[in-house]
């Protein structure tokens, strides 16, 4: 007998392929008799193919999912585990996860798996070291700022006097000292953003109006071949922060992601926001913890980051490009950092997606109704 209140199955299955994690049923036999959308993607395959198989078949043998299954068969009580590896090679290198598993009391012998890959604490200690990194680059920024740009002055000079007295010969020698001394002082005068400690300006900004600037940018010039999807959530409050700088890391990001792609046909950059509650971070020297639920992404196709370069992607000076000084994604780290959020990196061989969390802007309760309601356009 159905309940008066019970919630239809279609119904359910709505609201469970709203959850931003991957949900899994199995039946007494260890069938997969369900899977929302993200469980979909969370094993790269569709319910109906996981309905074929047992759960056996998509985790590693031995695995301690296995054995947390039997457990709340037994016991009939819902069991948590964290950092639970699931790695295979049907599921990927470095899966991670943690698991809730639970009864279903009104089926016998079935248990509903939910996922959640790599806690958002590994995510938010991993920005710390971001941070850490921009901070030492600060003080080697602003070391080279004094001992390095000086001499080059003089070096420079010396080499314009040369080249008035030299032969011609050897004149291309004395361009060409001047040549590299105004390409490393350009490299310094970069890193010099990294050394400017002051209070950033920070109102109520319409991160659409930021994306729709960038998107113009890039299709009129380095990303012209490339289609821009945007997936927006039309009713995001305001992000607190600096309109120039947020339109700064976005090109950036864009950017990257355009040169990822290259001249290939096909390429094409995915920008998203959404509204995703219950994500808080410590403040450094306080009590506080600061909410980030708004969630900004820039997802490529292109060739994806390599797996060593993963952890250490934001730091200063790494880069692949031939020709690139490694500092556009420590410097946004940086910026991302000083808005107080946090942004995170995860490369598949389907591409690319830079995840940037932040804070919502929020009214002063005691504010005069007429000061802070500017959203900049």
């Amino acid at each position: 007998m159905t309940h008066p209140r019970s919630v239809p199955a279609d119904t359910a299955s709505v609201i469970l392929n709203t959850i931003r994690r991957p949900v899994i049923m199995v039946d007494r036999t260890g069938h997969i008799i369900y899977a929302n959308a993200d469980a979909e993607d969370f094993f790269r395959a569709s319910a109906l193919l996981l309905a074929r198989d047992g759960l056996g078949r998509f985790v590693p043998f031995g695995s301690p999912l296995l054995t947390l299954v039997e457990q709340v068969r037994d016991l009939h009580a819902p069991v948590n585990e964290y950092r639970v590896d699931i790695s295979s090679p049907r599921l990927g290198e470095d899966r991670v996860v943690d698991l809730y598993v639970a009864p279903v009391p009104e089926l016998e012998g079935h248990v509903v798996i939910m996922f959640q890959e790599r806690s958002m604490a590994d995510k938010i200690d991993r920005q710390m070291t971001h941070r850490g990194a921009a901070r030492s680059v600060t003080g080697l920024a602003a070391m080279l700022a004094h001992e390095i740009k000086n001499p080059l002055s003089g070096i420079r000079g010396a080499a314009q006097l040369l080249e008035s007295v030299v032969g011609d010969e050897d004149r291309p020698l004395a361009r060409l000292i001047q040549d590299e001394t105004d390409r490393i002082v350009s490299l310094v005068d970069r890193m010099e953003v990294f050394s400017d400690e002051r209070p950033i300006d920070r109102f109520p900004v319409n991160i659409h109006v930021v994306l729709d600037r960038v998107k113009a940018l890039a299709q009129s010039g380095f990303a012209s071949n490339i289609d821009i999807v945007e997936e927006y959530d039309p009713s995001l409050p305001p992000v607190y922060g600096n309109r120039d700088q947020l339109i700064q890391v976005f090109l950036n990001l864009i950017k990257n992601a355009a040169e990822s792609i290259g001249q290939r046909a096909g390429g094409e950059i995915h920008l998203s926001t959404a509204y995703r509650p219950g994500i808080r971070v410590s403040v450094p020297g306080s009590q506080d913890k600061v909410s980030l639920p708004l969630e900004f992404c820039v997802h490529d196709n292109g060739a994806g980051v390599p797996d060593d370069l993963l952890p250490i992607l934001f730091d200063p000076f790494i880069t692949t490009k031939p020709n690139g000084s490694g500092l556009g994604l420590a410097l946004v780290a940086k910026i991302v950092g000083e808005h107080g959020g946090v942004i995170e990196c995860d490369s598949a061989p389907r591409g690319t997606t830079f995840r940037i969390l932040m804070p919502a802007w929020r009214e002063p309760k005691d504010a005069d109704q007429n000061i802070g309601k500017r959203i900049s356009e």
